[in-house]
């Protein structure tokens, strides 16, 4: 399989022949289980803080014995661990605390910080949801699947393109993208709807991804960067599936050959 070749004014030169992973059959179903599967090495762990909930001094069990101090015998209440807020003489106001049904109470089954997300994969799985990833960066059924009309995506550009600057990167990019420039930069909105007061209120595009070399180094504002050695899953499929806007650079796709086999 052949694809284009640009220089850094975004000039046709000529095709590059890709690597044998970009042909392989792309399956959707090992590539979401691989995603799925990998999504807690990327989140931060939570967890309850230690003690919260049982900071009160609770008495415990509430006494029903006749006739004793703090003894709730006769007052019609339930045997609930309680604090006292407040009395006046042997009449004590107590409410519920500590337990899980009483209000600022512990939680029954709190999140624990300290519980390992990692999950382990399969090496012929891995390689297969790679290799789907990878495919799926050129393949025009699920890009258009993805972005909602035809969209052209996995050029290689030679080194020239990591030294210019950012007024010609984009220039380079309007011309090699046309119509579908839209997609390739990052841009963040206010979300619609009550999940700004929920600790979403921004939503982003993923934006083109760049795949450069292991040693060569490039630096533009916009869209996403990422070595040979750093490239994950996520980086090529961010929901977990085939179909992003992807350029490589030449010694990366040498470089994929080399990995991905």
């Amino acid at each position: 399989m052949k694809t284009k070749l640009f220089d850094k004014t975004g000039k046709e030169k000529g095709s590059i022949d890709l690597p044998k992973n970009f042909s392989v059959r792309i399956r959707e179903d090992i590539l979401s289980r691989v995603f799925e599967a990998q999504r807690g090495i990327y989140t931060q762990a939570y967890g309850a803080k230690e003690g919260a909930g049982a900071q009160y001094s609770a008495s415990g069990i509430i006494k029903k014995k006749r006739h004793d101090w703090k003894a709730s015998y006769g007052k019609g209440i339930s045997r609930v661990p309680r604090k006292v807020m407040s009395r006046h003489g042997a009449s004590f106001n107590w409410i519920g605390a500590t337990v899980s049904n009483t209000r600022g109470g512990r939680r029954p089954h709190a999140p624990r910080s300290e519980k390992n997300p990692f999950k382990k994969v399969n090496k012929k799985e891995l390689l297969i949801a790679f290799n789907s990833a990878l495919a799926g960066t050129i393949n025009a059924k699920f890009l258009e699947k993805k972005y909602g009309q035809k969209v052209e995506s996995g050029f290689v550009f030679n080194d020239e393109i990591l030294k210019i600057k950012t007024k010609d990167f984009i220039a380079c990019m309007k011309s090699v993208f046309g119509d579908a420039f839209s997609y390739v930069l990052k841009h963040k909105s206010i979300r619609a709807g009550i999940g700004k007061m929920r600790g979403r209120k921004y939503k982003s595009n993923a934006g083109l991804l760049f795949v450069i070399g292991n040693d060569e180094k490039m630096k533009q504002k916009g869209i996403e960067i990422v070595n040979m050695k750093d490239l994950t899953i996520k980086d090529l499929s961010p929901n977990g599936e085939p179909g992003r806007l992807v350029c490589y650079t030449e010694k990366a796709i040498s470089e994929i050959g080399g990995r991905f086999k």
